[in-house]
């Protein structure tokens, strides 16, 4: 059970990355009022590859998000079992974790990937740190610094979404469907 939490939070720690190191990206904690009325529960398979390391299978784990104006709700699972509970209402940020996920899975890198994944674009830009800009392109939307895309989010098709973290050295590849809270 260790061996297999410890790939879970390797996964974890691929979407989350270690603490940022100088050049990391900026922290973002954005409103969940500024959703609006965007309202998604889904079901998530999220597979992670290191940049450094293409040739090796990713890693995967399936999560269930509930997101709307009052608030975010993320668990993670592995083996059937929850190993992580994500709450963030716009003040607090909440996290109920197992005991033998390591330290490195990085809640706030998460929550700032999702800000950046379903967040409107305008809310996204207004709380970057000077030097950032949020940038619309032909392939989606681009976080970049002095002209250098450092993080790139792409939606190839209605259930999948893609992120390439330059600065922080990932592939996020998300496959979503509507789960049943939804219906």
């Amino acid at each position: 059970m260790r061996r297999r939490l410890l790939l879970v939070a390797a996964l974890l720690a691929g979407c989350a990355s270690a603490p940022p190191k100088a050049g990391g990206l900026p922290a973002l904690r954005l409103p969940p009022a500024a959703l609006g009325s965007t309202r998604l529960a889904l079901t998530q398979r999220l597979s992670v590859t290191r940049l450094d390391a293409p040739d090796v299978p990713p890693q995967r784990v399936d999560m269930q998000l509930q997101l709307d104006a009052s608030g975010l709700l993320l668990a993670g699972f592995a083996f059937s079992q929850r190993v992580l509970l994500m709450q963030w209402d716009g003040k607090d940020l909440s996290v109920q974790r197992h005991p033998m996920l390591p330290g490195e899975v990085d809640t706030d890198h998460m929550l700032r990937d999702l800000c950046l994944t379903y967040w409107p674009a305008e809310a996204v830009r207004a709380a970057l740190p000077d030097g950032w800009r949020w940038v619309d392109t032909a392939e989606g939307q681009s976080l970049e610094q002095a002209g250098e895309a450092r993080l790139v989010v792409r939606r190839p098709a209605a259930n999948i979404i893609e992120i390439v973290n330059r600065a922080e050295g990932y592939r996020l590849l998300i496959e979503s469907q509507p789960s049943e809270a939804s219906s």
